[in-house]
């Protein structure tokens, strides 16, 4: 009887959480609803009062004149090789740099470390400056090349990756590679990597996101028409003194499809293994 008394006294905090839940859900999915009917509409349907909230026919219309104003699938190009290529290095660097931090003592590892978390803490527009002026000597401004050098190293990327090293890499499976003969590299390789696939699945996500959205130091930089990013050639949808939104909108959602690729293939590999990690710990 008791045990009954207990699970009917639970009902009610569950069924809040879950219309919490379903809450927050909303909330997170109407801006990108929101988007789509800007989208499938014109804009004098969006300033009408109250807006139309059901979607429209005018999407394949829109698109259309995205595809007359900008450079579309170029930009997206530019855009997809310098993500790409900054994701691979910072999965790379990040996680090297993370490793020996979380696994080796050297002399000034806690004052480097210390600087690291400093630099976090830092507004990233405080580089724009210094990071021109390097580009500007080596000859790359103009390039893409300019864009991927900067974000070799991600400081929250290493900070992220030797918190979930220091206790995901069992200091045991090291000393015991160390005996059997492998080297520094090798130790990472075949017994770091496998074991934090969960941290760099997320931070994947976390770093193409940011290349893929990243907006002022492009601007900055890219000097060349035809290498414009595809956030710097959507800007250029708004020309004139009256905006088109419905065209604006169109752009947006054409530019969030490669990142919700992206989100589903590396999101199923971090929920894997965090399941995984999950079921061996009980």
């Amino acid at each position: 009887m008791t045990a009954a008394v207990k699970r009917r006294s639970r009902r009610p905090k569950g069924l809040t959480a879950h219309i919490v839940l379903v809450l927050a859900v909303l909330i997170s999915v109407f801006p990108f609803v929101w988007t789509v009917v800007m989208a499938t509409n014109t804009t004098e349907d969006i300033y009408k009062s109250p807006p139309k909230l059901t979607f429209g026919s005018h999407l394949l219309e829109n698109v259309r004149h995205v595809l007359d104003t900008i450079d579309f699938f170029g930009s997206m190009l530019n855009t997809l090789v310098v993500a790409t290529v900054t994701t691979v290095l910072v999965l790379f660097i990040d996680s090297l740099a993370a490793f020996t931090f979380a696994k080796f003592d050297f002399p000034g590892r806690k004052v480097l470390f210390a600087m690291l978390v400093g630099f976090m803490m830092l507004p990233l527009q405080l580089a724009v400056l210094p990071q021109f002026i390097l580009m500007s000597d080596i000859g790359w401004v103009g390039t893409l090349k300019a864009l991927t050098l900067p974000a070799l190293a991600n400081a929250f990327g290493i900070f992220w990756l030797r918190q979930y090293i220091e206790n995901g890499v069992p200091d045991e499976l090291l000393d015991a590679a160390r005996i059997d003969g492998a080297g520094f590299f090798r130790q990472y390789w075949n017994i770091a990597l496998p074991m934090i696939r969960p941290a760099l699945s997320f931070l994947a996500i976390y770093a193409f996101v940011g290349a893929w959205n990243d907006y002022i130091w492009p601007l900055v930089v890219l000097t060349d028409p035809g290498h414009l990013t595809l956030q710097v050639a959507l800007a250029q949808l708004h020309v004139g003194h009256t905006t088109d939104y419905s065209m604006v909108m169109a752009g947006v959602l054409m530019a969030s499809v490669p990142l919700v690729v992206v989100f589903t293939l590396f999101a199923r590999g971090f929920i894997a293994g965090a399941t995984e990690g999950a079921v061996q710990g009980t």
